[in-house]
């Protein structure tokens, strides 16, 4: 499946609109045609999954329904990465 995400900007118009599902990653606002799943998403941007934490919704996602779960309209996901230090 090929996946594509189109970043835009607030006055995108279209007469396919209706069709098109708006969801937020990271605060940004993206648009999507397709149906896809958060481990879509996580894939797309080539997250490393061994290393993040997933909030969908104001709420920890587990990994094991991340290809479960399906974006739906105005769905807010915020991915974390852990970073190691000294």
């Amino acid at each position: 499946m090929i996946l594509r995400l189109v970043y835009l900007t607030k006055t995108f118009k279209s007469k396919f609109m209706s069709k098109v599902r708006k969801f937020f990653l990271n605060g940004q606002e993206y648009y999507t045609y397709h149906d896809i799943t958060i481990f879509d998403i996580i894939n797309y941007f080539n997250c490393n999954t061994s290393l993040l934490v997933l909030e969908y919704n104001n709420l920890i996602c587990n990994k094991k329904n991340w290809n479960k779960i399906f974006i739906k309209n105005n769905d807010k996901i915020e991915i974390v990465t852990i970073v190691g230090g000294g």
